[in-house]
């Protein structure tokens, strides 16, 4: 039976993972938001970091969200702690149940499938995209909706046992053996199921989605006691950075700020669906500025800097002279 032989190859098979086993929500919670668009090497121990500093549910209401934003830094996405900070003041405790914790902000169906059925033992499916790519190679299909792969993975839910394990089981799958690229398909548990086996990169089918490519300036104002750092909006919302604009706008910012900079390199980074290319500027500045390892930053800013820091430091220029 299916179901028989990926749970006997799940308990001989599964990673030694710090969350694996857990029954509390909130960790449970923690490792699913983690992982979202993070791989689990880097999910670790930022997963053991985050836990350092805000254990419990209360931990994290109790603090404030520039603080939770400092603990994430490092691993991008900062959204996602965004919301994660929203649920603990949404709820003093995480409700029980799938349809109430999909009500709780930031959280999806996945997110709220995964916390139901691993701590409260709620039969539901958690369909995240392991999962997706591993039911539409078991039943070939080249272009499964989200609403038919859910059902799918619904009746697929054995009657009997954990459905947290079983949820993890396919997901450890799609993991380490049902990959991508290169799947692992002679060490795959369910071969003798597999209806696409014969062409499993096949399944799904890939749809491709070009990156926006994005071309700004970015100016580094090095003060008596730090950096300028102002609030981000946007896809950065909640964290600091230093000021990007389009170029053209170069000659007005610095008058502003009476400097003239120079220009230090590019960086370049990668965001989701965005490229963005950032010609780096740097002058020194009469204004105080602030510590930028005292305040959450964005891996950009943290480019930005690096780039403009090496540059100072070849032309021999010390800045926070009065720190």
């Amino acid at each position: 039976m299916l179901q028989e032989a990926l749970l006997a190859w799940y308990e001989g098979a599964k990673r030694p993972l710090p969350w694996r086993g857990e029954k509390d929500p909130y960790r449970i919670l923690l490792s699913e938001v983690l992982l979202q668009q993070t791989r689990v090497e880097q999910a670790v121990p930022y997963y053991r970091r985050f836990l350092e500093r805000f254990p419990t549910l209360k931990a994290l209401r109790e603090a404030s969200l520039e603080e939770v934003l400092r603990v994430w830094a490092g691993v991008g996405y900062y959204r996602r702690a965004e919301h994660l900070h929203r649920v603990s003041q949404a709820a003093e405790t995480l409700p029980r149940s799938y349809e109430e914790l999909k009500e709780l902000p930031g959280l999806g169906p996945y997110t709220a499938a995964a916390v139901a059925s691993m701590a409260f033992g709620e039969r539901v499916a958690a369909v995240d995209g392991n999962v997706r790519r591993v039911l539409a190679r078991l039943f070939a299909l080249e272009s499964p909706t989200p609403k038919a792969l859910q059902a799918l993975a619904q009746a697929l839910l054995p009657e009997e046992g954990d459905p947290g394990v079983w949820n993890q089981a396919l997901m450890e799958l799609g993991a380490t053996v049902c990959r991508p690229k290169r799947p692992l398909c002679p060490a795959c548990p369910l071969g003798a199921f597999c209806q696409g086996q014969k062409a499993p990169e096949r399944y799904p089918k890939a749809r491709a989605r070009a990156k926006r490519e994005e071309r700004l300036a970015a100016l580094v104002l090095w003060g008596r006691k730090g950096v300028y750092l102002e609030p981000q909006k946007g896809r950065f919302q909640g964290l600091y950075g230093v000021p990007t604009f389009p170029e053209e706008e170069l000659g007005a910012r610095a008058r502003a700020f009476g400097v003239e900079p120079s220009y230090v390199g590019e960086v370049r980074h990668e965001l989701t669906h965005r490229r963005l290319f950032l010609r780096v500027y740097a002058a020194l500045w009469e204004g105080e500025g602030v510590d930028p390892k005292a305040k959450p930053l964005p891996k950009l800013t943290e480019k930005v800097l690096r780039q403009a820091e090496a540059f100072l430091a070849h032309a021999g220029v010390v800045p926070f002279q009065d720190a």
